[in-house]
């Protein structure tokens, strides 16, 4: 688990490395825990509306923490395909959240139907994987659309370009993990933790 502190350094990280894109910043200090390699996702929200704007990260523990999150920031910022790059006067008016991810753990079942009963909404984001076709919703989206499990994996599929019933399809693998999530509450405000969500 990161502290408080911690997470507020990974946020200012996330912000610094979207500024920098308009203007050279500086390099901000490293934690030794900040350095272990974690799977994480920066999402990028407009203030006060808090509509997505932005949201690109690494699933698996492939690169260091502050490293990953620097570059998550800065995809989420410009190249997430379904919005244009952030402009510079939209700085002031966005808030970065960070999910700091568990590693995926395969949910294994003898019969699809039983995924309902293995998956907690608030607690677990999930990774689909059928084929070529892959998506991972974390752990807050279903919480935030007000889902059940059953509109959870529909959701999840449609993520993954498939259709809903793939859910229940045996070649599909789903895998759980969890998240510890350290957001901004304005531009460039307070930093808090939300470890509960449902």
């Amino acid at each position: 688990m990161l502290t408080l502190q911690e997470g507020k350094l990974l946020i200012r990280l996330a912000r610094s490395s979207v500024e920098k894109h308009f203007n050279k910043g500086n390099i901000l200090e490293k934690s030794a825990k900040l350095n272990e390699k974690r799977g994480v996702f920066v999402t990028i929200s407009t203030f006060p509306e808090k509509s997505l704007r932005g949201c690109i990260g690494f699933p698996y523990p492939t690169l260091p923490l502050s490293e990953a999150v620097q570059k998550a920031a800065a995809s989420s910022a410009f190249e997430d395909p379904r919005f244009p790059p952030i402009e510079k006067e939209e700085l002031g008016k966005i808030i970065f959240e960070i999910s700091v991810l568990t590693e995926p753990e395969l949910i294994k079942v003898k019969n699809p139907k039983e995924y309902s009963k293995k998956i907690e909404i608030g607690k677990d984001g999930l990774v689909i994987q059928n084929g070529p076709f892959s998506g991972l919703l974390l752990p807050q989206v279903p919480v935030e659309q007000n889902w059940t499990v059953e509109e959870f994996l529909e959701n999840l599929c449609l993520k993954a370009c498939l259709t809903p019933d793939y859910a229940y399809d045996k070649k599909t693998k789903i895998w759980k993990f969890q998240a510890q999530i350290f957001s901004e509450e304005s531009p460039n405000g307070r930093i808090v933790e939300s470890t509960e969500h449902a």
